[in-house]
Formats: structure tokens, sequence, C-alpha cells
């Protein structure tokens, strides 16, 4: 019970983190800048090791059933976290009718729900190959610039590339005000395009280890 309820706080920081990433991105009017400052969220997460789905689903096939299943606790955590701080920051001169940041967020969610699910997971899945590579460069890099260039340009691709990330969605919709039943299915799509992004380099690697 204690293991699961630390999975599920660190899952909802990693949220927060994303969040406040987010916020961000939506304060910059340069787009460019933006993703770049968005980065925090993912170089939170990695340097004091919280629970983010995105990360963490890559992971799956080098670990057993009970690590799956807390991609799950951690996905919950995740939406927790978003949820919060969107909801804390629309309680602010940022997050009110007609504020700049509101007027932009409803701007990229309409362009996200006018989209295709095809395309949402597709998208979602070419946005978690870079997240991979983002955590592959923290955990593997010998060289302490290298880690964390690595997680900036994979977050300033993903970004600047308009692919989908289900828990940076998850504040996005919430900043919104968007939530319906149409957003849960949208916010799935992703989640599992996401998943499978994950796989794509993991699995790739094992079976040219095995062949070779």
């Amino acid at each position: 019970m204690k293991k699961n309820a630390e999975v599920f706080l660190k899952a909802i920081l990693a949220g927060v983190c994303i969040a406040i990433g987010g916020v961000i991105f939506l304060a910059c009017e340069n787009k460019v800048m933006g993703s770049f400052l968005f980065s925090i969220g993912l170089f939170c997460v990695c340097t004091f090791g919280l629970n983010l789905y995105t990360g963490k689903v890559c992971f799956v096939w080098e670990n057993d059933w009970r690590y799956g299943l807390n991609t799950i606790t951690i996905w919950l955590g995740n939406l927790v976290g978003c949820w919060g701080t969107a909801m804390l920051i629309r309680a602010t001169r940022l997050g009110v009718s007609g504020a700049a940041m509101v007027e932009k967020v409803n701007s990229m969610v309409d362009v996200k729900f006018g989209d295709s699910l095809l395309s949402v997971f597709i998208l979602g899945v070419f946005c978690n190959m870079m997240i991979y590579v983002g955590v592959e460069s923290y955990l593997r890099n010998q060289h302490e610039f290298g880690k964390y260039l690595g997680i900036i340009l994979c977050i300033m691709v993903f970004i600047l590339s308009g692919y989908e990330h289900c828990v940076a969605n998850m504040f996005y919709i919430t900043m919104a005000g968007r939530w319906n039943a149409y957003a849960w299915l949208f916010l799935l799509v992703n989640t599992a395009g996401n998943a499978v992004g994950g796989w794509v380099f993991p699995l790739l690697r094992k079976a040219a280890a095995e062949k070779a």
C-alpha cells in the first residue's frame, strides 16, 4: 500500500511539472522559445525521479506485469496533477475569460479535437518516440551536458512538429474547460499512441540484439 501511494504521489508531481511547462508554453508568444521552456517539465521529472506515464510506459517490456499495472496508476496520478494545476491557474488572472492564455489554449484544443482519431494516434506514436530518446539520453549519456541537451531537443522536436502528448493534453483540455465525452476518447487514443511510440525503439533494439 505504501509503495502504491508513493507511485501515485510521484505521478501527481510529474503531472504538476508537465502542467507548469504547459503554462510557460502558453505564455510565450514565440513558439520556439515556448517549446524550449516547456522542457522544464521533463527536466524536473528526470531530475527528481518522478513518475510520468509517457516515460514509464517505454519500459513495460523490460519489467514484469506489476510494472505494467503501475502505468495505469501513473496515468491517473498525472491526470490529477495536470487537472489540479490547471484549475489553480484558471483561478488566477491568467485563466479568466478573455485572457490571452485562455484564447490560445482554446484555439489549440479546437485543432486537436478537429483532427481525426487516426491522426491523433499516429502523432502520439511519434511523440513518444521522442520522449523515449530524451529519457534514454538522460539515463545513459555519460556527459552531463548531453543528458539535458537530449531532453531539450526531444521536447522541442515533439512540440514544434505538432505531435500529441497525452499528459500535456490533460493540462490543455482542463485549462480550456473542454472536458466532455469526446475529450476522453481523444485522450485514450492519444494515450494508446504514446504507448506504442514508446515501445518502438525498445522492441527494435531487443530484436536486433537477439539476432546479433
